[in-house]
């Protein structure tokens, strides 16, 4: 039923992937399909405000995200799941419906969370961004 899933996760926000990892690891291992986990590098939005850091503070973020992300996986992830990790960058949800199309995923698995904070309501309104537009079957697991 399901060949590939993308799980997209926040590295500093354990309700992100908490509940909805376990979700994605039971049907990887259900239906013998791939994991593909995604975290978001958030960009600057504005040039100006890029402009205040220098050239490679991108890059040196990314391979740190990189590596954590890959931490992440060899602790978190069982060794016969099939797994593949992504940084991305952008707005979360942007990013987050660009790689399922980029990977062509049948299935997002994502975290909702009470909207008890900012960082919350943001991680919220993203996962409903996400399914108002993406185009393949989205799980929310709360």
């Amino acid at each position: 039923m399901y060949n590939k899933i993308l799980l997209p996760i926040d590295l500093n926000h354990k309700q992100s992937w908490d509940k909805a990892l376990p979700t994605a690891l039971s049907f990887c291992q259900t239906y013998n399909a791939s994991l593909h986990i995604v975290t978001v590098l958030p960009d600057f939005g504005l040039p100006l405000v890029g402009g205040f850091f220098p050239r490679e503070y991108a890059d040196k973020a990314k391979k740190t995200i990189s590596a954590n992300l890959k931490a992440f996986v060899a602790e978190h992830v069982p060794k016969g799941v099939k797994v593949q990790r992504i940084v991305a960058d952008g707005k979360a949800y942007e990013a987050i419906l660009r790689v399922a199309k980029k990977v062509d995923v049948d299935l997002i698995v994502m975290a909702s969370h009470k909207r008890k904070r900012l960082e919350d309501y943001l991680l919220g309104t993203n996962a409903l961004r996400v399914v108002q537009q993406s185009r393949r079957s989205v799980m929310i697991v709360r």
